[in-house]
């Protein structure tokens, strides 16, 4: 892995694991504003679902939408897994699904070398470590020296070093999807300006605040 210098984004509001298939950890790598995506016919598709991981017993759930929240995306802009968006993408309003993705699909091994040891001094503000923030499986933003934002959940906190996990929290994991699309047409040009217009900006990039739970002010990019 290469090194990075990490530094501490503090926007002063406690975070939360939003296990979705939106990039949720690594959202402003995986967002791409490419031509082939303006090219296309971009569709805006809403759905509900429910996640599964291989668990001990069987099927653990790991996230289920609301009824009345269900997950919105506009295709072709990366927003989503790959493997996701091609899954549902031809599906019809109305329509069930159930499908698997290996983590090969979705976010890959997890990678040991992705636990790093920062100086405990990052993650002081005005002279004092912030103990309101940082405590073990709190997940804080972070960004490194190219301005990628992203997040971290941190493992121990010791006297002179806190140890952050960088792994995605689902890496390791076979993903099982079951749900119901909502709605599937094709994007309005006022959604899809809406979105770029987020995406370069309005919403910084996303900021990592993507989590499937997302709202329809930020151009239903996910971003809250």
């Amino acid at each position: 892995m290469e090194s990075y210098i990490y530094l501490i984004i503090y926007k002063k509001k406690r975070y939360s694991f939003g296990f979705s298939p939106t990039y949720s950890y690594f959202c402003t790598l995986k967002i791409k504003l490419n031509r082939k995506s303006m090219e296309n016919k971009n569709k805006f598709i809403a759905l509900n679902y429910r996640l599964y991981v291989n668990g001990e017993q069987g099927k653990e759930l790991m996230e289920e939408t609301k009824a009345d929240q269900p997950f919105q995306f506009i295709t072709g802009f990366g927003i989503t897994l790959d493997a996701f968006e091609k899954n549902v993408v031809n599906l019809e309003k109305g329509q069930d699904f159930s499908f698997s993705l290996e983590k090969e699909e979705a976010y890959g091994e997890y990678v040991d070398e992705r636990v790093l040891d920062l100086d405990r001094e990052m993650f002081c503000v005005d002279g004092r470590f912030d103990h309101e923030h940082i405590y073990v499986d709190a997940i804080v933003p972070l960004q490194n020296e190219d301005g990628n934002r992203f997040y971290g959940r941190i493992v121990e906190v010791g006297e002179e070093k806190v140890k952050v996990d960088l792994n995605h929290p689902l890496a390791g994991e076979t993903l099982h999807f079951e749900g119901k699309v909502v709605e599937n047409r094709e994007a309005t040009s006022e959604e899809v300006q809406q979105l770029i217009k987020h995406m370069t900006g309005g919403c910084s990039g996303c900021g990592g605040n993507c989590h499937g739970d997302c709202g329809s002010d930020c151009g239903d990019c996910g971003c809250k």
